[in-house]
């Protein structure tokens, strides 16, 4: 492709090269210049590309273009032959609940026959190929280079999360969307967006860049639902499980094994658990009716549908004990976690693990010491991704959130390994543990380094000591 085309409408600057130079790759990282290559020279939030440009030419970099990030984003798309255009793709924004809303629409419409991609925080597909990832939302040379691997694969759909920071950063700019879907809203990310209405403003920016032949599928039970949809232009659907609605649910019945919903008038089996999965259940029945799946073959697949990895994982020990590990990390996924387990066994010992990520939002932290207190029955908190801050700074952070009644149920283990033997060493036959932060990673992250650390091993581990 020549250079001419990739810029176009893009408001790129051409500092190196003609229109016709041709490009055979583009790149925002001067490391990854080479002959053929062109790079795009962005001002980022840590680092100024311009900075680099010298860096790119000696790599070989055949061109070199100034772009805003919407005019990187723009120009990505140009690149890659616009293949969300090519695609079925669907979005999803909202504090919780993203990661297994798209793993399990990316698997219902498999089990529906289709071709598929995903893009989520866990991990990104194109088919049956699993390729690592590190952020939420990628960067928009990763987006568009992945959607048109999807598009060569002969998929249909593609599944993707949509952080209110990929929005604020243009990291989406220029795809096309069929539909967009809202989970809730509550308090993360404030270290970044600084304000909730500025987070809550750049979650919206989604909604009012869909299409009007787009779908926007709105949680109206959350009070930030409507506020999404003000200036929307796409077909709005709404989904409940509190009142009248376009689609609703309703759970009849709740184990550790699974829940009896009555989704939008028919009992539904789903190996899920807790009143927010229902939510996600309700999110993935109504995007795939939006999409023009069969009912009844619907409600069939998403009953043999299992949790998205890290997600209230349920590891069976001795004496009767059961360790959850799972992903919440703020304030409201903790209380929803902890409700569930104490919903379903009001009668056994709830033991909460916890921490807080080093160098993010240090707001929540006393806040997820008073969810803890509320809710459980004995309380550790210790380690989760340090970062560059001192571990005991941050347990320092959440102790002020604890009453002295609070403090009396809890320890502060700051090896997240002995606390977690701690938990389980200590807890009573047939406690519920729930291991909270950590979920599908197997990492910590110490300083700028990362350490292995996969808490199905480590549980693992334990038991096997215990049962010797």
């Amino acid at each position: 492709m020549i250079l001419r085309d990739i810029v176009q409408d893009t408001g790129a600057v051409i500092l190196h090269g003609t229109p016709e130079t041709e490009i055979t790759a583009i790149t925002s990282d001067s490391r990854k210049a080479a002959p053929g290559s062109l790079f795009i020279a962005v001002k980022g939030v840590d680092r100024d590309g311009h900075d680099y440009i010298d860096s790119a030419l000696e790599k070989g970099a055949s061109a070199v273009v100034s772009a805003t990030r919407l005019g990187l984003a723009l120009c990505a798309d140009n690149f890659y032959g616009h293949p969300s255009r090519s695609l079925e793709l669907v979005g999803i924004t909202g504090t919780n609940g993203k990661t297994t809303t798209v793993t399990l629409l990316y698997h219902l419409f498999r089990k529906l026959g289709y071709e598929c991609g995903l893009l989520s925080t866990i991990a990104n597909y194109v088919g049956d190929r699993r390729m690592e990832t590190t952020n939420t939302t990628s960067d928009p040379i990763t987006i568009n280079s992945l959607l048109a691997e999807m598009v060569d694969a002969g998929c249909a759909f593609c599944f993707m999360e949509v952080s209110s920071i990929g929005m604020e950063q243009e990291r989406v700019a220029g795809l096309k969307f069929k539909a967009g879907i809202f989970s809730n809203l509550t308090h993360d990310h404030l270290d970044y967006h600084k304000t909730f209405a500025e987070y809550l403003r750049c979650k919206k920016l989604f909604f009012d860049s869909l299409p009007a032949d787009a779908y926007a599928i709105i949680n109206i039970d959350d009070k930030n639902g409507p506020v999404m949809v003000q200036n929307c232009a796409a077909q709005l659907i709404t989904y409940s499980c509190k009142r009248i609605a376009d689609r609703t649910c309703r759970i009849l019945e709740e184990s550790f094994e699974g829940m009896l919903l009555k989704l939008d008038g028919a009992e539904t089996w789903t190996k899920l658990i807790g009143e927010h999965n229902a939510y996600n259940i309700l999110a993935i029945y109504s995007t795939a009716l939006a999409l023009g799946a069969d009912r009844m073959e619907t409600l069939v697949a998403l009953s043999t549908l299992e949790s998205a990895p890290g997600r209230l994982e349920n590891h069976h020990g001795p004496r009767g004990i059961s360790v959850i590990i799972d992903y919440a990390h703020t304030p409201d996924a903790m209380e929803n976690v902890l409700k569930t387990l104490r919903d379903i066994a009001p009668e056994q010992q709830l033991v909460c693990l916890f921490g807080c990520g080093g160098d993010r939002d240090k707001t929540k932290r006393p806040e997820m010491a008073a969810v803890a207190e509320k809710m459980a029955d004995r309380i550790i908190v210790t380690s989760d991704n340090s970062r560059t801050e001192k571990t005991e700074d941050i347990l320092a952070d959440i102790r002020a959130g604890f009453s002295p009644k609070g403090l009396a149920k809890a320890l502060f283990i700051a090896d997240r390994r002995e606390a977690i033997r701690t938990a389980i060493v200590t807890s009573q036959d047939n406690a519920a543990i729930l291991l909270a932060g950590k979920g599908h990673e197997t990492y910590q992250i110490i300083g700028k380094e990362y350490h292995h650390f996969d808490e199905r091993e480590v549980v693992d581990e334990i038991f096997k000591d215990l049962t010797n």
